[in-house]
Order: structure tokens, then sequence, then C-alpha cells
């Protein structure tokens, strides 16, 4: 088997090819953009080739930024496109693609790599964890009543400002700067770069399917937040939901559940512990249902990327780091003094033992490690370490991310 890099030449087959591997046909261009691998970087994108020198499998990734706690914007790589052709599986090529691309990665100088897992039991193994989860709430329009706000500017009174309705193909310089103002400041966001916009490369609102925007402006007329949706048989159904604070959000979900003529409303993509639901004046209204990992995170440089986020707890803990799929363990020291760490390697006794998918999924605080010592999977040899370690860990706000890829 080779495992080689893709030039423009290789575009098709490498589409061909990963299609196959999930039993599905290329789509039909269509005017206006909107193809999913047009957002691809060629040169970023891998072919495993048969002995004959055909092509059974593709791994690819995407250049993105991701937020981490304390607002730091650092460089990750987004791995898509992940696939081998049924008539080859079980043969090792996954794992010697995987390997291959981490490699890559950190030839690279990158500290960090992320997914979007298709199967929850795959990608454990080669070290990436779930560090978040998403979920869909819906609401029946006739008890979609908000409760009534008791203070004059939280997140439940209204946002000052005003609601304006557009359609997507009329906006997508709106919605491309809301959003970048919104992920810059979100722990665990994606940028969406401009040539996914320009391209129209991705889910709705990014694609050319045809949408409805609600855009909210500030009491000065600039948008700060936006809902896309579309309406079929009665149910209301917003893609995503972005606002710059929980006032805007409050706004267009308020928006989103007054809409005439519809008898259900289903917010996509939001966390599953969002306030939505505790606003409405009738709690068992809103049912928080598909809840699901969705970025999974894995560390390729363990003291560069714990030194490269924010920190809202000082304190010191010895991790003892196992990495199975790299062959890699070491033990390090973790120092964090006024919002930043230190990181080094140390003989010292450890306060966990942990795996490095354990560590990705806690990296950006969206899992408490006291979570995963009573699920088995991280061990602790110290009283206080796990108490130390959830304070350490946890971030501003939880982390999310929306960003399909």
């Amino acid at each position: 088997m080779e495992i080689r890099s893709t030039s423009d030449e290789d575009l098709e087959v490498f589409v061909d090819t990963v299609h196959a591997a999930f039993g599905h046909f290329p789509e039909t261009p269509v005017d206006g953009g909107g193809l999913w691998w047009s957002a691809l970087e060629i040169d970023r994108c891998l072919l495993a080739l048969a002995a004959d020198g055909r092509a059974v499998g593709t791994a690819a990734a995407h250049s993105f930024e991701l937020t981490l706690p304390g607002e730091a914007l650092v460089p990750v790589s987004g791995v898509t496109a992940v696939g081998v052709l049924p008539s080859h599986r079980r043969r090792g090529m996954l794992s010697a693609m995987m390997r291959h691309q981490l490699a890559g990665l950190r030839a690279r100088g990158e500290f960090l790599s992320v997914l979007l897992a298709s199967e929850a039991t795959i990608y454990g193994r080669f070290g990436y964890g779930p560090a978040t989860s998403t979920a869909e709430l819906r609401v029946p329009r006739h008890r979609a009543a908000l409760a009534r706000p008791r203070a004059r500017r939280t997140a439940d009174a209204p946002a000052d400002g005003s609601i304006e309705v557009l359609r997507r193909d009329g906006c997508g310089e709106i919605l491309e700067e809301v959003y970048d103002r919104y992920r810059r400041t979100q722990p665990g966001a994606l940028s969406r770069p401009h040539r996914w916009w320009d391209l129209r490369a991705g889910q709705p609102p990014i694609s050319p399917a045809p949408r409805y925007i609600a855009v909210h402006r500030d009491a000065d007329g600039l948008p700060d937040g936006y809902a896309s949706y579309s309406i079929d048989s009665g149910t209301l159904t917003v893609d995503e939901t972005i606002a710059t604070d929980d006032a805007v959000f409050t706004a267009l979900a308020r928006y989103a559940l007054g809409h005439d003529l519809v008898s259900r409303v289903v917010f996509k993509h939001v966390p599953p512990e969002h306030p939505l639901r505790r606003q409405l004046a009738d709690l068992r209204a809103g049912e928080v249902s598909g809840v699901m990992d969705w970025l999974w995170v894995r560390l390729l440089d363990v003291p560069g990327a714990l030194t490269a986020r924010g920190w809202f707890t000082d304190g010191e803990l010895v991790l003892d780091v196992e990495d199975p799929f790299l062959g890699e363990h070491a033990r390090y020291l973790l120092t964090v003094r006024d919002g930043k760490a230190d990181c080094v390697p140390t003989d010292r006794e450890p306060g966990l033992s942990l795996d490095i998918r354990d560590l990705g999924s806690v990296y950006l605080g969206g899992t408490a490690p006291s979570t995963l010592v009573r699920a088995g999977h991280i061990q602790a040899h110290q009283p206080d370490a796990v108490t130390l370690a959830d304070a350490l860990f946890r971030a501003e706000r939880s982390p999310h991310c929306l960003h399909w890829f």
C-alpha cells in the first residue's frame, strides 16, 4: 500500500473514492456552488493506493482556527473525508492513513487536530476524544411562551435593537461577519474561512439551500446575531442561531417561537444545557433530543497545547499521559499561575494517569476530569488531584462548535 498527497489532477478520483467508501454518489453541481468538497485543500488530501495503483482510501484536513478557553485563537487541522472502500477494510489501511496524517500535522508544527466522528467507536483508538456536544430543542408552538423577564438587562430581558428578515442569497457578508465575531469569543468554535462562504461549501446557512435569515441589529443598527431557518409541513427548523450575547439569542428565539402558521419550532445545534429551555413559561414544553458528541480533539504536542489555552485557577498537577496509537508515554508537570500555564517533563509522582484521548475530552473544559475518573477512564493517585483537575480544566463558558466540515 502507498499513501501519498494529492494534486489538482487527483480531485475527481479523491471525490469518487470517498463517496464510494460511504456508499454515496457525488451530488450534481448546482448554480452558485454548494459542493462540500469544493472547500478541500487539495495539498492537504491523502490517497491510499492498493498494490495495483487503484485508490482505495482517503483522508483530508482543513485549515481552521480554534477558539480555546481564555479566547486564545490557535491554528488547528480539521480532519475530514476519511474513508476506506468496503472491499479493502480490516487490512490496517485506516490506521496507516491516520498515522501518516498525524506525522504530517506534527511536521507542520501543529499541536492540535479536530474532527467530527461519523461513528463514536472509530476515532478514540487514534487518540481523539469527544470535547463538545450538541442537541436539538423542540418546542410546540402553542406552548412556546417565554416567561416574563425579571431583570432589566439579563439573558431573559429583551435585547435592545430590531430584527430584519432577509433571504440567504442576499446577506452572505452579514452572516460571515457576525459568525466571525461570535466564534472569536466562544470556546470550541471553529473559524469559517472566507472561501467556505464564497464557495457556499457546507451546510445551511453556508450552502445555497434556500433559507430565511432573521438578522438581529443592535440599537445602532449593527448586526449582532442571526437565525437561519426554513419551514416545512408546519415545522419551523432553525439551522443555527448565532448571537454575540444571551439577550440577542433570546430575541431571535422569541422571533422563531412567535412565527405564525407553524405548529412546532426546532432549534438545531444548541448546547444541551442551553438556558432557552429554562426561559419557557412551561418548562416541560422544551424537549431536548438528539444529544450527541460533535467536536473531537486530539493533542499532538501536550506541552504546546496546554500552554496555549487560558486558565482560571492556579495550581500544580502532574499528568501521566499515555498515547497508545503513537506508542508514546510521558509525565508532565502542569503549573498554572495568573491564567498562564507552564508544562514540562517531570519524574514526580503523578496526580492523574490518563490516555491522550481523555486529555482531548477535558482540554476545552466541556468534560470534567472527575466524570472520566468515575467512568474508569482516568486514574487518580492523590486524594485532591481530581478536585484540582476539575478546577484547572474548567472554561469560562461551556465549549460549543456549530461548524460542520
